[in-house]
């Protein structure tokens, strides 16, 4: 296939020409997906600014929210550790170490649903049979951050060990199922603490800023038009003739 373009020849053979087509289709795509993905984290992080400007809920108002009201919220307020319920959320790395955050339930003044509270990062142990047995206090201040979709990635089949002993290991938040296997009827919110002095709190509610999905864009974009760029070269057959 010869193709005349800015008084150039170009000569493409067909499976070539749609391979370069196809793989400048998938670059301009993924430029665009990460161009919406800064788009989306700009709204996220403005509306978090917007949920600190206007204060800490307390827990007796959450009852009285919708979940799009306090998903991203802060919350303060006093709780009471329900024991024995503690569970490790597996796979979590923090600084190069793997190691489980620990959640608890607790009961939160003014709040009649019990509440999951992640208290932060505890390193694992030397063996994944034997669990750390975190020190959880009777009582403490919450101050964190309430986040309602929470569920994560399953990378085994089975989310909870339930072996019938506490602590209990699990690969994921799923509030119904937690509320099985503790019998309390949990208040479908977990509250990232944010102050610790046992454990490590490392949740951050947007990994990645929007200038990074800026620049992730030019990328694929650059590389598009590279792809396009070199297949025009490598095809160029000269100046028409006449010209």
């Amino acid at each position: 296939m010869r193709i005349k373009l800015a008084q150039q020849i170009f000569a493409f053979n067909t499976l070539w020409l749609c391979l370069t087509l196809t793989a400048f289709a998938i670059l301009i795509n993924l430029s665009w997906w990460q161009l919406s993905r800064a788009g989306e984290k700009t709204e996220q992080l403005q509306r978090l600014a917007q949920l600190q400007a206007n204060g800490a809920l307390q827990p007796a108002q959450l009852s009285l929210l919708a979940a799009e009201d306090i998903d991203g919220a802060p919350l303060q307020g006093e709780a009471r550790w329900l024991a024995p319920y503690i569970w490790l959320l597996d796979n979590q790395i923090v600084s190069g170490k793997v190691g489980y955050d620990v959640i608890v339930a607790v009961q939160a003044t003014g709040l009649a649903t019990p509440l999951l509270v992640n208290l932060g990062w505890l390193a694992g142990t030397s063996s994944r049979d034997l669990l750390p047995q975190p020190e959880i206090a009777e009582q403490f201040q919450l101050q964190g951050l309430l986040r309602v979709n929470v569920d994560g990635l399953m990378l085994l089949g089975q989310n909870a060990e339930d072996n019938g002993q506490w602590p209990m290991r699990i690969q994921q938040i799923d509030y119904a199922e937690l509320s099985r296997h503790s019998g309390l009827a949990l208040f479908p919110a977990l509250l990232y603490q944010q102050q610790n002095s046992k454990f490590e709190p490392h949740y951050q509610p947007v990994v990645l800023p929007p200038e990074k999905h800026r620049g992730y864009a030019l990328q694929w974009f650059l590389l598009g038009v590279a792809v396009l760029g070199v297949a025009l070269a490598a095809s160029h057959q000269g100046r028409a003739k006449g010209e």
